[in-house]
Parts: structure tokens; sequence; C-alpha cells
């Protein structure tokens, strides 16, 4: 059995050593995409012809891969020499795929966008092409009509969109992308393990699932088992209490009786609302999950440097490539490469541009044993998973806590960086410990930035934009509709021309200790507004001991793991009105209309009025007139106090989104849209009467409750 301390990811020195032996292995054994089958191919909906791409084509399917475990590109992958191979000594895998291209696909910008799915779905056409989902929670699985498609924005640039199912466990819908991967063994033995699944209901609830948000989860493999231990706890830092054996079991209610089922878990009194359950039980025969890590290197690879019959994808068409990732899927590429998987079996750059969006510091548990990759890191939800952890930095630092020293990417040799941007809304400073990408470990100083990296914060945003006019969900405030994604189009763009020509992008935009617009929590200037209380804690990323085989092997041994001193966390700066001082500042922002906030503190109806409600902001518009602000006692000018009229207002907005263009953060063809978007929110607020300044716009709500829903990424 080979030694695990040579090959596990989360070294990163090894990174070399292993890079050496690929150049030298890579004639004499790759992986490969052994099939492509394609069971649906079409015209895209409408007549719609993209500019010099011409007309577009969908086509999904499935990709078989089969990878050689003695390949050191392949023992990356935890677990991988466990592995079943066939009769060449392969593992072999597949997964789901979906593909919208030009149908002459030389006719395109000769660049493949590459979508990582979010726990089975598909974004790219939402975010960049506004597309409608028409009622769905994320995006389209299959575009059936022009609204899907949005306003065409990635065709007419002439991309090639990819996505790839990576994760084996979303939910069972029907519409996921997913991988399909084999179980592992141990000398024709099962491996057994402990697992974790912790949760928070919004109503009373007798059983609860041992899945993140309706995924598959690892089974329970022995029901009576000493290791099998439930928990409960008022707060994440809170000690926790152990639940009697007899009072609890793994079964699910039916008809009021409790019918045994090894994926959930129950409590004869009943889960109470806002406590915190912990359950840790033994399971077995887990999957080599960063297979799909090496699924979405292989298929890259292959498009980029040879070519798909199947696809109509021929040689030297696809001439460069970008990994685009949004909420998980940005944590996912920021994994994808620490852990070395932006090389291909041949020694070969797999990504020449990487945009982790919204991903916050944080990695995640996408290549672990029992690894599960839906569990993220939010304030009150999904805790001490192997997610904020070190090293968070590009540049290599040094923890003074722990010795532990590190970086994102320096380590990786400079052949194999693409060309990276990480772009953040203020919710992941407050949800996600962003601040911990820039600044120095103790959170003294501001970190410096590799040539090859860009960071944009967009300020006042939350997790994903709100429709206009906002809901409320779950949170005490109407949720943030200050879009960036206008931004998030230019930004794309951009990238494109630096790993086209060399077109360096524009510079990095984010809140930094030196000039003061990212501060320590105390130190937030944020104004005393009616009805409205102030965050007294962000989210929290603490320094996390997973066991002695953590590190080297990928195996997380304490179930739940100790618990040591949190990272200093700090936050962004704001002025009088609320509204951040620092990043990138959307006409919203600029020329407000409304305080725009990172955070919004649960309503009493999901969480503890005290704790940031998970992926939300808040929008908190201003008075339309002096009289009604005096009214309120709100200290924040009014409308008409800011503005002479509509159209004094809109001359500022479109100064500022010039302003943006001018500086390349915004698109020229864009502007319009946004000033007439502008336009509807002024005629919008100073329609209302004093009373509905926050009335919601709609029911639009969402739950971490007994179904496992959450409101977002």
């Amino acid at each position: 059995m080979r030694n695990h301390k040579n090959h596990h990811p989360a070294r990163p020195g090894f990174l070399w050593a292993y890079l050496f032996l690929v150049s030298l292995l890579a004639t004499q054994t790759s992986a490969e995409v052994t099939r492509i089958d394609v069971a649906s191919r079409s015209a895209l909906p409408g007549e719609n012809s993209y500019g010099l791409a011409g007309a577009y084509e969908k086509l999904a399917g499935k990709i078989y891969f089969e990878v050689d475990p003695q390949n050191p590109a392949n023992q990356i992958i935890v677990d991988i020499d466990r592995a079943p191979v066939n009769a060449n000594g392969r593992v072999e895998f597949s997964a789901d795929f979906f593909l919208i291209k030009p149908q002459d696909i030389k006719r395109g910008n000769g660049t493949l966008l590459f979508g990582a799915s979010n726990r089975g779905s598909k974004r790219l056409l939402t975010f960049f092409n506004h597309a409608k989902a028409e009622g769905r929670k994320w995006d389209e699985p299959d575009p059936a009509t022009e609204a899907h498609l949005g306003d065409g924005f990635l065709m007419q640039n002439g991309f090639t969109l990819l996505w790839v199912g990576w994760q084996f466990d979303p939910p069972m819908n029907g519409e996921n992308l997913r991988a399909y991967l084999p179980a592992i063994v141990d000398g024709g033995e099962p491996i057994a393990g402990l697992a974790r699944s912790d949760f928070v209901v919004t109503e009373k609830v007798f059983d609860f699932t041992l899945g993140d948000r309706n995924h598959i989860a690892y089974p329970v493999s022995d029901p009576m088992a000493p290791e099998n231990v439930l928990t409960v706890r008022d707060s994440v830092e809170a000690e926790r209490q152990v639940i009697p054996r007899d009072r609890w079991k793994f079964a699910r209610l039916e008809r009021k009786v409790p019918v045994p089922d090894p994926g959930r878990v129950y409590l004869d009194t009943g889960f109470e609302p806002h406590k915190i359950y912990e359950v840790v039980y033994t399971t077995s025969d887990p999957t080599p999950i960063g297979l799909g890590l090496a699924g979405i290197r292989d298929i890259v690879s292959l498009l980029k440097y040879e070519s798909a019959d199947a696809l109509s994808i021929e040689p030297g068409t696809i001439k460069r490539t970008i990994g685009f990732g949004l909420s998980q899927p940005g944590r996912l590429l920021r994994t994808f490469l620490y852990q070395g998987f932006n090389v291909d079996e041949h020694a070969r750059k797999v990504f020449d541009g990487v945009m982790a969006h919204i991903a916050g510091a944080g990695r995640g548990s996408f290549n672990l044993r029992f690894g599960q990759a839906s569990r993220d890191a939010h304030a009150f939800l999904n805790f001490f998973y192997p997610t904020d952890i070190f090293p968070f930095t590009d540049v290599e630092q040094s923890d003074p806590l722990t010795g532990a020293k590190g970086g994102l990417l320096s380590h990786i040799p400079t052949e194999f960086l693409p060309k990276f941007f990480q772009t953040n809304s203020s919710y992941e400073y407050w949800g996600r410990a962003a601040s911990l990408l820039h600044t120095t470990v103790d959170g003294v100083k501001d970190a410096p930035m590799m040539d090859n990296a860009r960071i944009y914060h967009f300020a006042g945003g939350q997790h994903l934009p709100e429709k206009f006019p906002p809901p409320r969900k779950n949170g005490r405030q109407l949720n943030n509709p200050n879009d960036y994604s206008w931004t998030m189009r230019a930004l794309l763009l951009a990238m494109h021309r630096w790993i086209s020509d060399g077109s360096a992008p524009p510079p990095s935009r984010y809140p930094r200790i030196d000039d003061g617009t990212l501060v320590d929590l105390a130190n937030v200037d944020f104004p005393k507004l009616p009805g409205i209380d102030f965050p007294t804690k962000p989210h929290k990323a603490y320094r996390v001991d997973y066991g002695p085989d953590f590190a080297d092997r990928g195996v997380i041994g304490k179930q739940p793991p100790d618990v040591g001193p949190a990272f200093p966390i700090l936050v962004p700066q704001v002025n009088a009105d609320g509204n951040e001082t620092g990043g990138l500042r959307t006409p919203d922002i600029a020329v407000p209309l409304a305080t725009y906030t990172g955070w919004n503190l649960y309503s009493s109806e999901y969480g503890p009025e005290d704790e940031i409600a998970h992926m939300s902001g808040s929008y908190i518009p201003f008075a339309a007139t002096r009289e009604q602000r005096e009214a309120n006692a709100d200290p924040r000018p009014s409308i008409a106090e800011r503005y002479t009229s509509r159209e004094h207002y809109l001359g500022l907005a479109a100064n500022a989104a010039l302003e943006l263009a001018e500086q390349r953060y915004l698109l020229d063809e864009d502007v319009p849209e946004i000033l007439q978007r502008a336009l509807q929110h002024w005629d919008y607020l100073m329609s209302l009467a004093p009373g509905e300044l926050n009335t919601p716009a709609d029911e639009d709500v969402c739950t971490i409750s007994r179904m496992g829903k959450d409101c977002g990424f």
C-alpha cells in the first residue's frame, strides 16, 4: 500500500514532485475521456443568430471517463488507490453534461466557458444573460424558450458553454447534472468511518435528513453503534448537550409511527426551532469524490488540446478556457487550483482563466473521504465543515498561532497558473469570511497580491442580487436588489481579453485596511436607523482540528472536530447613509435611493434574531420627502433633499455609470438598460405611500426547515 503522506492534495509542496513525474509519464499513461454519448441535440429556441458566431445548438448526454490510479496526476485524488479498476487497471466513472455551442464552432470566439454546476444546477444563462428561470429556483435545466436565453450576451460574444456533473450526491430530481462514481473498498472489505450531520429547523419536526438540503446522505451503517451520538446546543460556540440514546433513532415518521430509515434521524420529543442539532454516526462505502474534479480537468483538457467528434468540436477550435464558479462552485474552483487539478495528465494547463465568484475565502469538502460537497459555512447553517480553512490568500502566509504555512496559489509553478479573478459581494464579508482573502492572518495589514490575480468587491451587494421590487425572505429587512451582474459581464470580457491577447484587466477594487475602508466590526460607522438592529458579529472562520489524517490523507478522524480560536474577520466601512465606501460602487450605491447592506438579521420565523440570515442582504429605502423622514426619525436625507428632480437623479446616475464604463467595470452597451432600471426604481419609491416603504413585493420566502430547502447557494 502506498504512503498517503506523499500523495495527498493538501500537501502543496508535493505538487512540484508530481508535476515532474507527470511530465515523464505523460506519454506512457494518461486519463481518458473514453466515450461521449449525446442523448439530445437541437438548435437553440427561436430564430436567433448571434452576431459573428451565427446559430447556436444545445447538446446533452453523458461523458465516460477512466483514470489510471498509478498516474501521479491522479494520485491527488483521495482514495484513488482503493477504487475498483477494470481489466486495464483503470478506474471508470461517468458524468452528465450540457453544452451550448455555435453550430459552426469555427465561428465562435475560440473560448470555452466552463460553468461549474451548483449542486447539479446551471447558472450561466440566468446570471450573465439575465435569462428567466420561469419559476424555477436556479437555471433552466434545458433552455426551451427564448426567455430562457435572456439577451443572448454570452452567445453574442461567441462563447461555447459547458456544464459537467462533478458531484455524486445532488437531490434526485431528474434535472441535476451529476457524476456517477464507484464505491471504494480496502482489500475487498468495506471501508467504515464516521459522518456528521448538523441542522437547524424553523418549525418543530420529528425527523430530519442526514444529508444537506435534500442531498443524498451517507446512510448509517450500524444504527446501534456506540459511536452514534445526537447533541443539541443553543449557539455555535455553546457546549453540546448529549440527548439520551433511548430518545432518538435512525427513522422517519410515517402516520405518527417511526419507521427505520438509514438516511434520517428521529427524536421522540421533536426537534425544536432555532436549536443546533448534530448527529455523529457510523457509515461505510465512501466514494472517491475527487474523481469529479478529475472529470472537469479531463473534459476541459480534451476540448482544449484535442477534439470531440461527438460534439462536432474539431482540433484547434477551442483555443482558450475559462472556469466560472458561483458560490459553491467558486469554492470548488479555489480547491481545484489549490490541490493541483489545473494540470492535466500530460502536464498541460487546463484553465487559462478562473473566475471564483461569491466564494468568500472558502474551499470545501470536494476531495475528502466521506466528504459532503454541499456543506458550506454560514453564521447559523452548516458548522465547522472544512470550508473556511487556512490558507486563504493566494500568496504564502504563516499562521502565528499554529505555525501552518501556505498559500492558495503560491506553490503552483508559473506555467500552470491561470489568470484569476475573485469577486465577492458584501455578504461574503459578513457571511463568508472574505476579508481573509486579502489581509494578513492576524488581520493587521493588507496582504500582497500575485500578478496573475485580481480581487473585485461589489459594495452593498448580497450573495445573489434580488429582483426588484424586492421581497422579504429569511431576514427582517427587504432583500437587497443591488444588481452587480452588469459589472460581471464586463469582467468576463476583461478576462477573455487577458487570456487572449494579454490586455490587462481593470485594477482590483476591494476594501482595504490602509485606506480605512475595511475595519473591525466595532469601528463600523453604521447610522442609527429606526427599527434596524446592526449585527453584533460576522460569520467566523475558526482554526479547526479534523484529526491527524486530515492534512495527509483526506480523512476526517475527529467528529465533531476540535475547534480553536477564530481568525480575525474585518468588514467594509460605511458612510452616513450606511452604504459602503470601498470596492466597486454601482450607480445604486454611488447615487443611492436606499441603504444596501451585505447583512440581514434573521426574522423570528427563520432563526435567532441576533444571527445573520444566510445569503441575504438588506434594502432599506430612503423616505421620499423631508416630512416623511422627520416623521420616522430617519437621520438619512430623503430623496427630495438629495435630488431636485427625477432628471437630476438620472443625470447623476448616468455620470456614475459612464465613469464605471470608462474605467472598464461596465460595458458601454449596458449603460442604457442600467439607467432605465434606475428610473423604474425612482418611480417605484416615489409612488409608495409612507407606510409602504418596507412592504415586500410578494410572498417569496425560503426556509431551512424540514425539507432542507435554503435561500440561495
